[in-house]
């Protein structure tokens, strides 16, 4: 199956009027993105859904490789919810490489709050696909 981009990804796809939109600012390989999330993104009463949390983080480490040139996808995704993020508040992702191997590239990241509080931490195994996707054993 070939992986092609039709700008339609739910977080990042500028056509997609359903997604999240989000924007990406990459710098010294180090991905960042800013979301506040609304009413329509909770779980419980006024608190963001830990799956929303989660596919940005996702989105960060996966689009950090695309931007740097590496076609790879996430084949494993760790995610570790730390406390609430409240719907309405700015949410920061970043993201960045922290081992690479021929095949698979690993990714961590996470998202604070505007005090600067950690809201969540991700790591991901990515594999490089060539723009075809295929998992193997990873």
């Amino acid at each position: 199956m070939k992986l092609e981009d039709d700008r339609f990804c739910f977080v990042c796809g500028e056509k997609n009027s359903h997604g999240l939109n989000l924007r990406f600012t990459l710098s010294d390989k180090t991905l960042s993105t800013e979301f506040i999330p609304q009413k329509y993104h909770q779980g419980f009463k006024d608190i963001v859904h830990g799956g929303i949390i989660g596919l940005v983080l996702d989105e960060v480490m996966v689009n950090l490789l695309w931007k740097l040139g590496m076609r790879a996808v996430s084949a494993e995704l760790n995610i570790r919810l730390k406390r609430p993020a409240k719907v309405g508040q700015k949410i920061l992702f970043k993201s960045r490489i922290s081992r690479e191997t021929d095949k698979i590239i690993y990714t961590e990241a996470e998202a604070k709050d505007i005090n600067n509080a950690i809201i969540a931490t991700a790591t991901a195994k990515c594999i490089i696909t060539n723009g075809n996707l295929s998992y193997g054993d990873t």
